[in-house]
């Protein structure tokens, strides 16, 4: 049978590049479309404009409604690409089925696009912070991987009371981190510098140690006791944040977490790995102060046009229906504060990640925030109830580049806790205020 698909030159491509009419879908891996190199090509990332759609995700029962989640509509004209073209006939032959009737496919994004300078491609800022499954498998197998100039390196299983996570299967070599070492649960909290100085040597980091954090998700159910023990990978990008502030120059998250992992087939280790402690973390701490708010400059950033405190919360808990959280009575919101919405509820990042847990695709987490007044051009200081999810949304600004991205630490937690505050219930335009 003679292929069905219309193959596209380069010139015809990059022709219809701001038409609006037309998609161009990217079905290589999140990690390439970010900005990897996978095939040697000359420039990382994606065709300008593109959307992210891996193969891999045509393997999920509901592939057609993330396809509608990204507003590709049978109305529009189709390009697909890819590294290979079986790979990319693939795809098209889904949208075939599904009811799209104008399909077409590139083959040149190596040896054309990538490797010519007028062609027009984007990639994430900070993309080599964000690491494969591959790329982590590298370094444990003794191979220096791309953007890897270090000989020191620590991976960490994160996790909130619940080693049996770790033990019950991890990556070869990585030790387990309690994010408990990090954060107080008085507070929730970042440490102490004293207290983070001794916790990171224990776990045998230094400042020039390259760390690569994740966690494990596993279903959380807000009615368990503890659920953030369910809810590692969200743990480890907080973890990822503390160590930044502290000081750690080479902080790495396994996009994906241990699912990632699993999911590339690699070999899963059930060892009870020894850490091995450093002498002297190496670097004053806090390094990166600029990274935590407090209380003190929450208020300003309220008081500013040039900030945003964004809440990143369900709706429920925005509205002040719920507190989110076992322990945490008040209900409500920081009045003044941006809505940024986490998801379903305190334990879930869906509206921040792919249905394999990889971080969403940059460009739409950019564009929801740009509809709620979340620019890169202000202070946009994240945060949640007790850290977690703020620092996920503010690890994804930060990957982006965003120039001032902080997370107010103490949260809503901390807020609702004093008296004298005020919070907010209900849709913001009918707001009441009142005191805490």
């Amino acid at each position: 049978m003679n292929n069905p698909f219309i193959e596209i030159s380069t010139q015809e491509l990059n022709s219809v590049l701001n038409n609006k009419n037309v998609k161009i879908i990217d079905i290589r891996s999140v990690n390439a479309y970010n900005g990897w190199k996978l095939r040697k090509e000359k420039r990382g990332g994606h065709i300008k404009g593109a959307k992210s759609l891996p193969l891999k995700w045509s393997n999920y029962i509901d592939w057609i409604e993330i396809v509608r989640s990204k507003h590709i509509s049978t109305e529009d004209s189709l390009i697909i690409y890819s590294y290979d073209k079986e790979d990319s006939e693939k795809v098209a032959s889904l949208f075939q089925k599904a009811g799209y009737e104008d399909i077409s496919i590139y083959n040149h994004f190596v040896n054309e696009w990538s490797a010519n300078n007028e062609y027009p491609m984007d990639r994430l800022a900070r993309y080599k912070q964000l690491v494969s499954a591959a790329w982590v498998k590298d370094i444990i197998d003794g191979k220096i991987p791309q953007e890897y100039d270090n000989n020191n390196y620590v991976i960490c299983h994160t996790h909130y009371r619940n080693r049996d996570a770790y033990l019950s299967g991890h990556i070869p070599g990585a030790i387990d981190m309690d994010t408990l070492a990090l954060e107080a649960p008085e507070t929730w909290n970042r440490r102490s510098p004293e207290e983070l100085k001794k916790a990171l040597e224990v776990h045998g980091i230094s400042s020039d140690t390259t760390v690569i954090l994740y966690g494990r998700y596993m279903s959380p159910d807000n009615a368990d006791e503890f659920p953030g023990s369910a809810a590692g990978h969200i743990g480890a990008i907080r973890n990822a944040f503390i160590m930044m502030y502290a000081g750690v120059k080479d902080v790495r998250v396994l996009n994906g977490g241990f699912q990632s992992w699993k999911d590339a087939g690699f070999e899963i280790s059930s060892t009870n790995e020894p850490k091995v402690p450093v002498k002297d973390f190496g670097t004053a701490i806090p390094a990166q102060p600029e990274l935590a708010v407090d209380i003190p400059e929450a208020k300003e950033i309220l008081n500013s046009n040039d900030a945003n405190l964004v809440c990143v919360r369900s709706w429920p808990e925005y509205i002040g229906e719920v507190s989110g959280y076992n322990y945490i009575e008040k209900k409500g919101r920081i009045p003044g504060a941006v809505f940024g919405n986490c998801g379903t509820d305190a334990y879930h990042m869906e509206n921040y990640r792919n249905l394999d847990h990889t971080t969403r695709e940059f460009h739409e987490i950019e564009e929801i925030w740009t509809e709620a007044g979340i620019t890169p051009d202000k202070h946009n200081a994240f945060y949640c109830g007790t850290g977690w999810r703020g620092s996920e949304a503010f690890y994804n600004a930060w990957l982006m580049g965003w120039p001032k991205v902080s997370v107010f630490d103490g949260g809503w937690f901390e807020w609702s806790n004093d008296p004298n505050n005020p919070y907010g219930t209900g849709v913001p335009k009918k707001e009441s205020i009142e005191s805490a």
